[in-house]
Parts: structure tokens; C-alpha cells; sequence
């Protein structure tokens, strides 16, 4: 009961720092954006776009989920005998990742390394995202987003999937499900908001841009904070 307990805490921590990633809101924005322009007057296929593309994403990061969990599985018995290692390895790993975040609070730089989506990718993103008109091209366009979003959002995953490990491949999958349910709540917020007209795209996109370093900071601070616990072992 007490391992759940800190294992629950801990995912739900790493995923909360995920889930507020500007990058995965930037992305989710241009693409309402474009389905909008495509569709300015069907709100039921803007919404039903959004929710295909939030299932893609949901689903292709449960799936990169159980690959890097299967990953760390590989080496079952180097991480046995070395967990004291690796468990301090992680920790670090999210200490720094969170130190980025923060850093950029503090200097803001677009494309910054392990924070967000790299400048070179971004034109290649809007050409994908250009050719959504519909919830099957929002659907099967999000799988290949997903390998856009990674440069952003893996580093929280990573260590999400490290802890997992250990729990093996039909343990982590409950676990994995809960960590990118949190992940995608933000996205389908923003879908929600959009299609009923309670906000505009470009309003969405807008506050996005405002609180960029904000968004940065709560999940840098996050994100160091789960870094400080596994290496001090409080949770």
C-alpha cells in the first residue's frame, strides 16, 4: 500500500510538470487553427477533430510508454544490482530537465534544449498540421506529431518510465494510462473551450505565448522538485 502510495505520487507529479509543456499547447493550438480555418463554421468537426487528435497523442505516448519501459526492462539485471545508481541517475535527470525549465523563467529563449520543440522542427510541424481538415486526417496526423513532440516532452517520461520498470511490461500499463490521462487533460480543456466558443483559438494561442515562462517554471519547479525526492528517497 505504501509503495502504491509513492508510486501514485510521484507519476502524478512527473505528469502534472508534463502536462503544462507550452510545446504540447502550441502544437494542439495550431492545429485548431488550422481546422478552424478549414471548417470556420462546423464547430462539431472542430471539436471532433481536437478529441482525434488528443486520442492520437494519448495513445502514441502509451505506446513510446511501454517501449522505453521495455527498454529499461532490457536490462533487468544490471538495474537490480545497480538501482541505487540508477534510481539517483533519474533523479538527477529531472533535477537538471527542471533546472531548463526554470532557467528559462528567468531567460526565455524559443527552441531552448530539453524545454521545447527545436526551431528546425517547427516549419515542418505547421506543413503537417497545414494538410488537417478532418477528425480521420487529425487522427492519423497526430501519431506522426508525436514524433515532433518528443524533443519536448520525453525528458518527464523517461523518468516516469524508469520507476515503472520495475513494476513489468502489464504492471506499468495501468500506471501509463494514468500518467498520459493527466497528460492530455490540459489538450482536451483547450479542445473543449475552443469548440463551444468559450474561447478563441487564437485567444488560447495567445495566452499561451503570455505565460510561457510561467507554464516553464510551474513545470521546471515540478519537475525538480520529484528530481530532490528520488534522490533524498521521500517518496
Amino acid at each position: 500500500m505504501v509503495t502504491e502510495t509513492l508510486t501514485f505520487t510521484k507519476i502524478t507529479m512527473l505528469a502534472l510538470a508534463d502536462s503544462v509543456n507550452p510545446c504540447a499547447i502550441a502544437v494542439l493550438a495550431m492545429i485548431l487553427m488550422g481546422i478552424m480555418i478549414h471548417n470556420p463554421k462546423n464547430k462539431k468537426r472542430v471539436l471532433y477533430s481536437g478529441l482525434a487528435f488528443v486520442a492520437s497523442v494519448y495513445l502514441g505516448y502509451v505506446a513510446y510508454g511501454l517501449i522505453i519501459t521495455q527498454f529499461f526492462r532490457s536490462f533487468a539485471e544490471t538495474l537490480r544490482v545497480n538501482s541505487a545508481y540508477i534510481y539517483n541517475g533519474l533523479g538527477i535527470f529531472a533535477m537538471v530537465l527542471g533546472a531548463l525549465n526554470i532557467k528559462d523563467y528567468f531567460k526565455y529563449k524559443k527552441g531552448g534544449m530539453g524545454t521545447e520543440m527545436p526551431m528546425f522542427l517547427r516549419p515542418k510541424v505547421k506543413r503537417v498540421v497545414d494538410n488537417i481538415t478532418s477528425p480521420s486526417g487529425a487522427f492519423t496526423i497526430g501519431f506522426f506529431v508525436t514524433l515532433f513532440l518528443l524533443p519536448c516532452t520525453i525528458g518527464p517520461y523517461i523518468v516516469a518510465s524508469g520507476i515503472l520498470s520495475s513494476l513489468g511490461f502489464l504492471g506499468a500499463i495501468p500506471w501509463l494510462l494514468y500518467y498520459n490521462l493527466l497528460f492530455v487533460i490540459p489538450m482536451l480543456f483547450i479542445v473543449l473551450l475552443v469548440s463551444f466558443s468559450v474561447r478563441k483559438v487564437e485567444e488560447v494561442s495567445g495566452w499561451q505565448r503570455k505565460n510561457i515562462r510561467r507554464l516553464h517554471l510551474a513545470s521546471g519547479l515540478l519537475l525538480f522538485l520529484v528530481g530532490v525526492a528520488l534522490v533524498a528517497r521521500w517518496i
